[in-house]
């Protein structure tokens, strides 16, 4: 029996799940919390900054697998700033048959095909006063992959996010452009309870026998060209209203005139209605220009976590 004065046992996390909770401790940031499970490893190298901590989310053999489910959950207290970040690509291998340790869990929501996907879903809680620099390396999907991922931020007043989503049109030197079976991407961000934003990208090949009279089926190839990088940031709250405001200077700026032929890079701005946020859109030919970009237009938050930690993310 458990003694009344014994500490809340840790709850058990399933296979491919995660925790992370920070909290502040004086001026410094501490994790209160920090677990994981294959295939998902977090690690939290020390850094100099107050109130400022790093993770970065990485996957055992620099990947993962058709079938593969991961579950973590993001708790960020009050007076502390999170950078999560990633060392290279994502990578989403294709599918493969039978069933991997990490998916050996029920899946509530199975996919109505016969083929596993690969399932990434996170849970972003941020106090007020406290903030989530969300910098991951982009998606790459290999031949015949299929990938999930839904992230959900619930924030209260005052809390501050920097979310970058991101992929690559998988590897091109392989001849792999664009060859995956399926993408789906997910954004929720609520505050105080109510929904402020939404973005979702479904990307996947048309079936052959959905051409319309002479107009031939174009692929995913055909209908991406000729980028091969696409990003999404949101931004939101205090933290975030600088740099609102330099890309709301930037946009204003930008002409419209017709050209030859596409430009390297473009992108969109997209104010929130509740005044408190953005959304920016891009895509460029090559993924070196995107990083770049985005470098530039997020160098702002340079001055929150220091200048080694924002080098880390756009490096």
């Amino acid at each position: 029996m458990q003694s009344p004065c014994s500490p809340a046992p840790i709850p058990r996390i399933s296979a491919g799940g995660g925790r992370i909770s920070l909290i502040s401790y004086g001026s410094t940031a501490v994790f209160s919390e920090l677990a994981s499970t294959y295939p998902l490893k977090l690690l939290a190298p020390r850094i100099t900054r107050h109130g400022v901590a790093v993770v970065y989310l990485l996957t055992y053999g620099g990947g993962l697998v058709g079938g593969d489910q991961v579950e973590l959950t993001v708790a960020v207290d009050s007076q502390t700033v999170l950078v999560l970040l990633s060392q290279g690509s994502t990578k989403v291998f294709k599918v493969r048959p039978g069933q991997r340790l990490a998916s050996a869990r029920p899946n509530p929501n199975p996919l109505p095909t016969s083929s596993k996907a690969t399932m990434q879903n996170m849970t972003f809680t941020v106090s007020a006063g406290g903030a989530l620099l969300l910098l991951p390396d982009p998606v790459t999907c290999f031949r015949s992959a299929s990938y999930n991922q839904t992230q959900t931020f619930q924030l209260s007043k005052g809390a501050s996010i920097v979310a970058l989503d991101w992929l690559t049109s998988g590897r091109m030197s392989m001849g792999e452009e664009w060859a995956f079976s399926r993408y789906y991407s997910a954004n929720e961000v609520w505050v105080e309870g109510k929904r402020v934003a939404k973005d979702v990208m479904l990307l996947d090949e048309e079936p052959l026998g959905n051409s319309i009279g002479k107009v031939p089926v174009r692929t995913m190839g055909d209908r991406l060209a000729p980028y091969s990088c696409y990003a999404m940031v949101i931004l939101y709250g205090p933290l975030a209203e600088g740099t609102i405001s330099y890309l709301v200077t930037q946009y204003d700026q930008i002409s419209i005139f017709k050209t030859k032929a596409p430009a390297d890079l473009v992108w969109s701005l997209s104010l929130m209605t509740s005044s408190q946020g953005a959304m920016i859109r891009l895509a460029g030919k090559e993924t070196e220009t995107v990083k770049r970009w985005l470098g530039e237009a997020l160098v702002g938050l340079q001055d929150t976590v220091g200048g080694d930690v924002y080098q880390k993310a756009f490096q």
